[in-house]
């Protein structure tokens, strides 16, 4: 392809801020639109806007292409929003097939029962629900909605039997709401095991980020205790490397613990760069003031921008970068 930027060795140019983070996967919040009204969300960090706005099918392929292409930039994830409000979800999947080597969805999985087939069909590999309780009251509390949790439950057995595995069942404790249901849902995920033979799905247990929301700061958990008594109860414990979360091995069933902002590895390790619904790019999660808008699907314009975005990473959450 011609204007690929290549290093001297006539390899792909790889994406690395000035404190030597290289961007491994990018990020696309498809749309600000959701049919969920979450009590703790935070909307990729995006905050929350009555004006809808979607980044346009050919953008999010134009980017995806160059960052494949350009900066060996092969794994994408989509997210919302809820993602599977667009009706292109399909046709954007289909679109970056051939340019990625992982693609994935984040989902409320409301509509998963219906789309699940035709999204594996187009491409996609695998998906993270949110599934903050299995108790219905709790779940509609958490949510501002009503009666959904039978069809995202429904839907989370669609994907599996689509082979959108392994899923990721991501669930934010909440103090006093649903902190006592780590057994249930571990519960749960060995059901989903077994409807696929082992191996479907996976319980991520995330902290509340209240920094969106002050008056969440008391449903903030105490994830040392949780995490003490995951341990007591742990076969095996494990450690990934980028962002040191701990994985622990329970009855058969993976529980990942997330701490979104109190880990410092969070930021140290971040290999992910975010692209907002409107067409932006965010270089930090819980930022919003070094934005870089990508106006044109010109490809050395979004090649440009992207290396624009590495000069607005900061080294971590709360620190301004001196330029800015």
């Amino acid at each position: 392809m011609e204007g690929r930027i290549k290093n001297k060795e006539g390899e792909n140019e790889r994406l690395i801020d000035g404190y030597d983070r290289a961007i491994r996967s990018l990020r696309f919040s498809l749309t600000n639109r959701c049919n969920l009204n979450c009590i703790y969300c935070h909307n990729e960090g995006e905050g929350r806007d009555e004006v809808r706005t979607e980044i346009s099918a050919e953008l999010i392929i134009a980017i995806a292409r160059v960052a494949s292409t350009y900066f060996g930039i092969r794994r994408i994830k989509f997210s919302g929003g809820e993602p599977l409000m667009r009706a292109d979800l399909a046709e954007i999947v289909h679109g970056i097939r051939d340019y990625e080597d992982d693609i994935s969805v984040t989902t409320n999985g409301i509509y998963l029962s219906i789309y699940a087939a035709e999204l594996a069909d187009a491409g996609l590999d695998r998906l993270n629900v949110s599934l903050d309780s299995i108790k219905g009251k709790r779940y509609d509390l958490i949510t501002s909605s009503s009666n959904n949790l039978p069809r995202v439950i429904d839907g989370i057995y669609s994907a599996i039997d689509a082979g959108l595995t392994p899923i990721k069942l991501n669930t934010v404790i909440l103090n006093g709401i649903n902190e006592d249901e780590i057994d249930d849902l571990i519960g749960f995920v060995r059901e989903c095991n077994k409807r696929g033979g082992g191996g479907m799905a996976i319980l991520q247990l995330i902290e509340l980020i209240p920094s969106f929301n002050l008056s969440m700061q008391s449903y903030k958990a105490d994830f040392y205790a949780i995490e003490a008594k995951l341990k007591s109860k742990a076969a095996a414990i494990k450690t990934r490397r980028l962002q040191h979360r701990k994985k622990y091995f329970v009855d058969g069933v993976e529980v990942e613990v997330v701490h979104p902002i109190d880990n410092t590895e969070f930021c140290a390790n971040c290999s992910r760069l975010r692209i907002t619904s409107d067409g932006k790019i965010k270089p930090c999660l819980l930022r919003a003031d070094n934005l870089v808008s990508i106006d044109s699907v010109d490809e050395e314009q979004i090649a440009n921008r992207l290396k624009l975005a590495m000069q607005y990473r900061a080294p971590f959450y709360g620190k301004r970068h001196p330029r800015l």
